[in-house]
């Protein structure tokens, strides 16, 4: 005889057919000869099902369903909770018979073999429930002869140890049903979120045609193939006596919809931590919550796109984030932490520390304001070395390696100007930065004058966070991105109230706007001008060395958002990856989305700010034979009193009211 152990079937009907055939015949040798010791073991594989759960139910700032936080435990239910309906309805249409045989169907298994050849392909397996319960519990779903007779011999041994009952209990608790659902209770709570007992007639009729392909006909699947799968199921419940053709008819008038699956993953991800923090990694498990969030379903969703689309359009290997934050009320309404959601996965939105280069810059030139420096001072980018303790000097040099001489501390920033940058770091004093960086919400722990740089790590997060007080007059709210949560078992409401600080003076917020102006307008961002034509917004970008990071963070009135590009594994985008070429445009498609249809207001000039017209060479006050002019803005008491002494002609008009004394203007540096 040819040795049967390990050879394929399935490869033609013919094969099929005597493959099935040998199973008949292994199977009859079970019947009359030794059995085959399987250990005993409890039913309950898993923990029992507790009665009365409800699923943790999250919401938008709209009260938009968002999704469900599920127990990731897998449940056991017994049979008197599983609807009568669902028993027949999966009797009938896997193993009409199953109350018949013993463990193997001889009279299925014959027909199956036969339908085969006739159909020329392996249509029919003739495995019963037993079977089916054995091989997903104990065997693997290789298609061997080898593996087909364990199984039949098998089933033949649970017979004999197990009810009928209880074996079907075992079968509707094991087997899988799609989407991650593993057992009748992940099924019922995944597709209706419901315990198994709270089922409907209609509802079971959907989850009895899943075995057959879980992939494709659970409820979440395409309509056309599930409803095609249920008119099967209930067909074959009328062909085996188990449903009148009446209630076929009145089944087949009604449906069920299946919960949605979940939206907005990454931002359900941050929210799942949050629940933690507040209830302890068993909240899940005893579920029971509404939870209203800060997010914005519709921009999340859109983040979400435009990262993946902009991103991956540039490099399939690159990696995206983006945050977007209200400032006035601290409401984190999009969160997006990659490319691609990934169960589980790293939150680059959240979690990534990188280094963010020269968008690190306005908080610097903020502690200087914040100091009395103006933003019409004179500095002077004039290579400049600094000891580093062993013997070594630490020369800082501009992004294009270039000295570019004297210029206003608005014309540093708009183009990034690393030298100077450097050299205000120094005059104002590391604490004076980091300690402004901390009232805006941005701890920082470094001690050099390479701070100025970018070149401690920060989360995309904690740095939108940080400009958000630029946009709403120098107040810093706390971030949430949890309004409030409806106990239910409790019946008790937790409204997540937030608290705000002065970080920095209304003059010091409104100046640095309007430096920040600049750089989409004529600086390292010249490329959202005509965005910034139709809505006023400021921004800063931000490229680490040897290209690694893209950085862009901006803001309008009403809204910041920040969007970092980069590799998990930090390497050299390459000559031009900057915050202004690959970081900017995606955070103009966001914010196009974003303000559609809204109003385009501007930044309010607090009262402590004064705009005078000055000389653009020499930043003192404009005379009418000054061939340019320009207008700059200083905290009331820091404007220049002299005129411009290099052209002729009669002083300006000197303004109604004498402002107080400024104080000595600054040399240059």
């Amino acid at each position: 005889m040819t040795p049967c152990t390990g050879r394929r079937y399935g490869e033609d009907a013919v094969q099929s057919s005597l493959f099935q055939c040998w199973a008949i015949t292994f199977t009859c040798l079970a019947v009359f000869g030794g059995s085959l010791a399987l250990a005993q073991e409890p039913i309950a594989a898993y923990p029992i099902l507790p009665t009365g759960y409800h699923s943790i139910k999250v919401f938008d700032s709209q009260s938009r369903f968002v999704g469900r936080l599920l127990p990731e435990k897998r449940y056991w239910v017994s049979i008197d909770r599983i609807p009568l309906f669902l028993q027949k309805a999966i009797v009938a249409v896997e193993d009409a018979r199953f109350y018949e045989h013993g463990g193997v169907d001889l009279r299925g298994i014959a027909r199956a073999a036969v339908k085969n050849v006739v159909r020329g392909r392996l249509a029919e397996g003739g495995s019963t429930i037993t079977q089916q319960l054995i091989k997903n519990k104990y065997l693997s779903s290789e298609k061997t002869l080898d593996r087909k007779v364990n199984e039949g011999l098998m089933a033949l041994e649970f017979e004999k140890k197990y009810t009928k009952k209880q074996i079907l209990e075992m079968y509707l608790n094991e087997i899988y049903y799609g989407n991650g659902a593993w057992g009748i209770a992940q099924a019922a709570r995944i597709y209706f979120d419901k315990s198994p007992e709270e089922l409907t007639d209609i509802e079971c009729s959907f989850l009895a045609g899943i075995p057959k392909n879980p992939g494709r006909y659970n409820p979440l699947g395409k309509p056309a193939d599930v409803a095609r799968r249920r008119s099967i199921v209930l067909q074959r419940m009328v062909d085996v006596g188990v449903l009148s053709s009446s209630q076929l008819r009145q089944q087949i008038s009604h449906t069920a919809a299946p919960v949605p699956p979940n939206r907005a993953l990454w931002y359900l991800g941050l929210v799942q931590s949050k629940l933690v923090e507040r209830y302890g990694p068993a909240v899940f498990e005893q579920g029971g919550l509404e939870v209203t969030t800060a997010m914005d379903l519709g921009l999340q969703l859109k983040a979400e796109q435009i990262v993946h689309d902009s991103v991956v359009k540039l490099s399939p290997q690159l990696q995206g984030a983006l945050v977007a934050l209200e400032p006035a009320t601290g409401n984190l309404l999009a969160a997006v932490g990659g490319t691609s959601y990934v169960k589980g996965g790293f939150n680059r939105a959240l979690q990534a520390k990188r280094q963010p280069g020269s968008a690190i810059k306005p908080l610097i030139y903020a502690a200087a304001l914040e100091q009395g420096v103006t933003a019409a001072s004179l500095w002077n980018d004039a290579a400049v070395s600094y000891p580093q303790g062993n013997g070594e000097n630490w020369t800082p040099r501009n992004y294009d390696g270039k000295a570019h001489g004297i210029m206003t501390l608005r014309q540093a920033l708009a183009s990034s100007n690393n030298v100077i940058a450097v050299k205000l770091l120094e005059t104002i004093g590391i604490p004076a930065f980091t300690e402004l960086a901390a009232k805006n919400g941005l701890a920082l722990h470094g001690n050099n004058l390479s701070l100025a740089l970018g070149t401690e790590e920060v989360t995309l997060h904690d740095l939108v966070l940080a400009y958000a007080p630029f946009a709403t007059g120098g107040v810093r709210t706390e971030p949430r991105s949890i309004l409030r949560i409806y106990e239910t078992y409790r019946k008790n409401w937790f409204e997540n109230t937030t608290g705000s600080s002065q970080a920095l003076s209304p003059a010091t917020a409104f100046i640095t706007t309007s430096m920040l102006k600049d750089v989409l307008t004529s600086g390292t961002a010249k490329g959202l001008k005509t965005f910034s034509q139709k809505y006023p917004a400021a921004g800063k970008t931000g490229t680490t060395n040897d290209y690694h990071d893209a950085w862009f963070v901006g803001y309008t009135p009403h809204l910041v958002a920040g969007v970092w590009v980069g590799h998990d594994q930090p390497r050299s985008g390459g000559k031009g990856f900057t915050g202004g070429a690959v970081a900017a445009p995606i955070w103009e498609r966001f914010m196009r989305q974003a303000l559609a249809g809204k109003p385009a207001d501007d930044f309010t000039r607090p009262d402590s700010v004064v705009s005078v017209s000055v000389d653009p060479v020499n930043v003192l006050l404009a005379t009418p034979a000054c061939p340019a002019k320009r207008e700059e803005f200083f905290v009331s008491g820091t404007e220049p009193d002299d005129y411009c002494p290099m052209h002729g002609g009669e002083p300006a008009a000197a303004p109604a009211a004498t402002p107080p004394a400024p104080p000595a203007p600054a040399s240059i540096p």
